[in-house]
This record gives structure tokens, C-alpha cells and sequence, in this order.
């Protein structure tokens, strides 16, 4: 039976033709460090073939799946490599399968975490079931005939709790992963983390026009005379283009919902920012932060101002996306407009 490894940005490295115990598992389950091989293939139930993890949504390397139909083809089988790296999903395409994965995972966490309880208060009552059935203080009699059944029973009572307690913390372990799994979207979607994303974004575009253009990134210059390269760079181009536009979007959402986007136009000297729960008086406004007294100046106090520094103390930057509020010297002078912890 011939062995088909193709891969797409869409679907990721799939390896189908194999079948049960016909020997490619143990290549396809075996790391192989000097040929690059380093990600080990799964199982999959629902596609019915093998599958490489992460490969959805990225660039694969050809030298690494060569070298995995090479080291099939020595064991006897008739491998063929197929990559198409245009066929792909849109990033919010990719974006959405992500948050409704996470919910499902949500809820069937939910469901381990209630098994979970269920099983732990199940063996609680058993245990008390049986040490109901205990006098009060009532020692073992050895000796007597009724210390075998005692012993049988302080034994049943210990399994029983050591149970419970083992399925309260299997139920705290889901609890904890389903509320993750929920929160997956709002994490992803935080309006200071998707600022300090879409920055990251546009310095890797910003990279990626440099290449296109032959200009040297990370100091050595890159050849994008091959095709290969070309063809790599304008996908990424466009797959950058498309999540800054994601992101910027969520962005417009965020401030239609009241968050504030703070720039160095909103500042300048004297004002004072709020950030990290506490209120810093303006040193320097800088074109992606501002310049305060140091974190240390500012232990303690709900309002540390430029003339609580000594000669010694350093300053701290604070990027405008940690920033969440605003107010002028004159608002934070004591009287009714003071600022407030």
C-alpha cells in the first residue's frame, strides 16, 4: 500500500495509506534527530490517518518530510511528498476554529471536573457509611472474632477517603482547565495583549518587506531570487496583513466598548498615569512609553510624584498599553478633584 504524506497550510501534514501493524508506526512514533525529524506523528481517530501536531497554519519543511519518506522507504514502503503552501485557511478562519475548539474543550472539562465531584463525595459517603456503623471510640480487639471484619473496615474507611480526597483534586485539576478553556477568547482578545501583538506584527512585516526587497534583515542580506523564497515571503506577507487587520478590528471593538487607546498625543510632562493600580506622576513622554519614578519609589502609596525621588532613584517606563487613566497636575492637587486610590 502506497503512503501519501501531503501538507497544506489549510490542513496541516497528513500522513495517510498506512494501517495496523504494518511497521510504519515505529518510524512515524521515532524521533530521528540527524534527519531533522523531530516531531513525533499522531493518531488521529476522527481523520482515520497520522498526523503531524502544530502543523496547521504554518510552513512546513520539505527536507524533514523527505527525510521521513526516506526512512519509511527503507522499510519497504512506497512513499509520496505532496506541499502545497497556498492552499490555506484566513486567519479569522483559523482565529474562529480556535475559540470553538476551546469551547468544547470548556465543556467537556466541565463534564471531567462534575464526574470528578461526583465520584469524590460518592466514595465520602461510603467511607462514613461504613464508619457510621462503628461505635464511637470503639478500639480494635485483638484477638477477638470480630477483629478481622474491624480491620476490613478501618481499611475500606481509609481507601474510601484517600479516594475522595484523590477525585476532589481530579475535580479542582478540570475545574481549573475548563475555566482556561472558557476564558480562552477574552485572553486572546485583551485589548493591552492584542496592542502589544499587533506591534509585534508589524515589526515581523516590516521584516518581511525588508527581505522582499533584498535589504539585509538580522544582518545577513537574503537572496529573493529563488522562487521558493518569493513565493514564502508574499504568504507571509499576506497572512501578516490579514491578522494585523484581525486584531486592529478587535481593537475598534474594544474602544466602541469604552477602552481607551493611549498615545503620546494624550500626555505631556506633569500629568499623571495611572497604571498597576496606582497613580505616577509624568517624567518624560516618550513615543511608546512614559518616563515615571521607579517601581520601588512607589511602594506604599497610591500617588508618587516626581519630588518623592532622591538623587539615587532610577525611573521606570510604563508602554501606553499599560496605561489606564489619565489626569492633569491640576487634577491631582488635594481638594474634591484629588485622585482617589
Amino acid at each position: 500500500m502506497a503512503i501519501e504524506i501531503t501538507h497544506s497550510r489549510r490542513e496541516g501534514t497528513l500522513i495517510e495509506g498506512t494501517s495496523r501493524n504494518d511497521g510504519s508506526k515505529e518510524v512515524l512514533r521515532t524521533r530521528h534527530y540527524a534527519s531533522g525529524y523531530t516531531t513525533l506523528a499522531k493518531w488521529s481517530g476522527t481523520l482515520g490517518c497520522w498526523y503531524l501536531p502544530y502543523s496547521r497554519d504554518k510552513r512546513t519543511s520539505r527536507p524533514m518530510l523527505e527525510a521521513l519518506a526516506d526512512r519509511l522507504r527503507a522499510e519497504g514502503f512506497e512513499v509520496s511528498v505532496t506541499i502545497d503552501e497556498t492552499d490555506r485557511r484566513t486567519f479569522a478562519e483559523a482565529e474562529q476554529d480556535r475559540v470553538e475548539r476551546a469551547e468544547g474543550r470548556a465543556e467537556r472539562f466541565g463534564q471531567y471536573a462534575d464526574n470528578a465531584a461526583t465520584r469524590s463525595e460518592s466514595a465520602w459517603r461510603r467511607g462514613h457509611e461504613v464508619a457510621d456503623g462503628i461505635p464511637m471510640g470503639q478500639p480494635i480487639l485483638v484477638g477477638h472474632h470480630s477483629e478481622r471484619r474491624a480491620r476490613r473496615d478501618h481499611e475500606r474507611i481509609d481507601n474510601a477517603m484517600r479516594t475522595s480526597i484523590a477525585e476532589q483534586d481530579k475535580a479542582g485539576y478540570w475545574a481549573d482547565r475548563e475555566k482556561a478553556a472558557a476564558g480562552y477568547e477574552a485572553f486572546r482578545k485583551d485589548p493591552g495583549r492584542t496592542l502589544r501583538r499587533i506591534d509585534k506584527l508589524h515589526a515581523e512585516l516590516r521584516a518581511v518587506e525588508r527581505r522582499q526587497h533584498d535589504e539585509a534583515t538580522y544582518g545577513s542580506p537574503q537572496d529573493s531570487r529563488y522562487p521558493e523564497v518569493c513565493q514564502e515571503l508574499e504568504l507571509r506577507h499576506q497572512e501578516l496583513t490579514e491578522e494585523i487587520a484581525y486584531w486592529q478590528d478587535v481593537i475598534k471593538e474594544a474602544e466602541a466598548n469604552g477602552f481607551n487607546v493611549w498615545t503620546k498625543a494624550d500626555f505631556r510632562r506633569g500629568d499623571y498615569v495611572q497604571a498597576h493600580g496606582q497613580w505616577w506622576e509624568v517624567l518624560r513622554v516618550n513615543a511608546k512609553s512614559l518616563t515615571t519614578p521607579h517601581l520601588h519609589t512607589g511602594i506604599g502609596k497610591k500617588v508618587v510624584h516626581a519630588a518623592d525621588m532622591t538623587h539615587s532613584d532610577r525611573t521606570w517606563r510604563f508602554p501606553y498599553d499599560e496605561v489606564t487613566g489619565r489626569k492633569s497636575a491640576d487634577e491631582m492637587r488635594p481638594g474634591p478633584t484629588a485622585a482617589t486610590a
